[in-house]
């Protein structure tokens, strides 16, 4: 099973990514999943006339420099917009550059952005054709995209239209979603058709001895623990494996997907301790205050706090305790009720809750579907 995954001239170490998450995968959650595990990570959507305006929209999308390497994710509908937002996060160092083809939300369709923009597949063409020419030649781009707006033979007439033209116009990678976007986030992935993918476009070949992948494929979709990272890459042949809604309060799936490739079988299936799981909370707790401000931090974090709670042997009580969240005395009033010690612990959850609140799984949406 290989290791290594290539984005272009950039060469990871580990077969798997954080996603982009809508509200969710700023630079806290971010920088939690690089101290665990994860060789790379990317943005939520930025709007591209957030980027062109300044202002907040351009403050939120500086780097830290421990965020590295990292893509950052533009979303829009005019290719002259986009490719000047491509060109503002090129100069703040962003390693990848990532165009949103995938994201379900209505009010993005109302601006034909995201994944309902598939359904006009020349537009498409047009938007990746400016930002690759925008980009400087060294700096990949890639694109995520979902496997049609409907399973139409249309929709996957106009999926395989675009794929193809990603790949010809020198997109170093894309990572598929294997729903529809009219199936939103119901119903299952289909991993058949990331296989189907890659047997038609003969990505299954290996390049000669010694040469980095000219193109690679990531699939998305119902990753919801370490083992299913392998197990997509075994059933659909898929190059790396972008993992969404299973690491929202989970950063320790990166650190059992590392154990999986290391042979440790037992710390593939560890789940975290009672102390491991308080060290994390204090952690991202602090690095989101440092982001957003303290009363921002609080509103923000009692949904981390939720997903983190389902870890806890008293989960119901937990996210309850974390939904009262307002400041940093809550959050830590909440830790020292209920993570002191180094208890029985949880077995570390492998499927999400039915009813996680979540809009969009790897797509930053939310944030952007006010514009």
């Amino acid at each position: 099973m290989p290791v290594m995954m290539q984005i272009g001239k950039l060469t990871l170490d580990a077969p798997f990514f954080q996603a982009g998450l809508a509200g969710y995968s700023d630079a806290a959650m971010r920088l939690i999943a690089r101290r665990h595990g994860a060789p790379y990570c990317v943005t939520e959507a930025m709007l591209d006339v957030f980027l062109l305006n300044g202002g907040k929209g351009l403050k939120a999308a500086e780097l830290d420099d421990e965020d590295h390497p990292i893509a950052g994710q533009l979303m829009g509908s005019n290719p002259d917009e986009i490719a000047a937002g491509a060109k503002i996060l090129v100069s703040l160092g962003y390693d990848v550059i990532d165009v949103n083809l995938a994201c379900p939300v209505k009010k993005i369709r109302k601006k034909a952005r995201g994944g309902h923009l598939m359904q006009e597949p020349a537009d498409v063409v047009a938007i990746l054709d400016a930002v690759r020419q925008a980009v400087p030649g060294d700096i990949p781009c890639s694109v995520k995209l979902r496997r049609g707006t409907d399973d139409t033979p249309e929709a996957t007439q106009n999926f395989h239209h675009i794929f193809e033209a990603v790949i010809r116009l020198g997109y170093a990678a894309a990572t598929v979603h294997g729903r529809t976007v009219e199936q939103k986030y119901l119903g299952p992935s289909r991993w058949e058709f990331l296989a189907g993918i890659v047997k038609q476009y003969g990505l299954d070949r290996p390049g000669a001895a010694g040469e980095a992948r000219r193109f690679s494929l990531f699939g998305s979709g119902d990753i919801w623990c370490a083992a299913d990272v392998f197990r997509m890459m075994k059933e659909t042949g898929v190059h790396g494996v972008s993992v969404a809604r299973g690491c929202i309060g989970n950063p320790w799936v990166f650190t059992q997907a590392r154990a999986i490739l290391a042979g440790d079988a037992e710390a593939a299936t560890r789940p975290p301790t009672i102390a491991q799981q308080r060290a994390v909370l204090l952690e991202h707790f602090d690095l989101s205050m440092r982001l957003h401000g303290e009363r921002a931090a609080g509103m923000m974090m009692r949904k981390f706090g939720i997903k983190f709670s389902r870890h806890h042997p008293e989960a119901d009580r937990v996210a309850k305790a974390f939904i009262a969240v307002h400041s940093a005395q809550d959050w830590l009033r909440v830790l020292d009720d209920a993570y002191l010690g180094d208890g029985p612990g949880a077995a570390t959850v492998t499927t999400p809750v039915a009813d996680a609140p979540m809009n969009c799984e790897d797509d930053s949406c939310d944030a952007a579907a006010t514009v």
